[in-house]
């Protein structure tokens, strides 16, 4: 009996992918408290300008922007706390190498729901110079002006 895995995303940092070409995905768990979780299930998420860092054998999501639950009161969360990231020892020895070589990145592509769990989508990325990201723009509207003339 084949188990099915439902994903739902939370929020997709769109801005990565174009900032950013991606080398190799990981998921990764997270730690979070219970406000986090509900503000989550609202949608109340940002992953713009938000980084992971490989330390003391441990990795770490920043500047990720969970914002406050509405009816949290006193017991609410900062909303731009750092929080861990659960992966296997052996894909936190990967991220380091990785990390290591010049120019690499971890940044955080997508948070979702997988079966009940938030889940981090995590990449090894290098940055993109301005040359590359208006190539990529050229190519998107060529893509778009030739499915135009199709239609017609």
């Amino acid at each position: 009996m084949a188990e099915q895995s439902e994903e739902k995303n939370i929020t997709v940092n769109r801005k990565a992918q174009h900032d950013y070409f991606i080398k190799e995905r990981f998921e990764a768990g997270i730690v979070l408290v219970g406000t986090e979780v509900k503000a989550l299930r609202q949608n109340k998420a940002s992953l713009v300008d938000s980084y992971a860092v490989v330390k003391d054998d441990e990795v770490w999501l920043m500047n990720a922007n969970i914002s406050h639950y509405d009816q949290g009161s006193y017991n609410n969360h900062d909303p731009l706390r750092k929080r861990k990231l659960l992966l296997k020892k052996s894909e936190i020895r990967k991220l380091k190498k990785a990390v290591s070589e010049k120019g690499n990145t971890l940044v955080p592509l997508r948070l979702y729901f997988k079966n009940g769990k938030v889940k981090v989508e995590l990449a090894v990325a290098t940055g993109k110079r301005k040359y590359d990201k208006r190539e990529d723009i050229a190519k998107r509207e060529a893509k778009r002006e030739l499915e135009r003339k199709l239609k017609q």
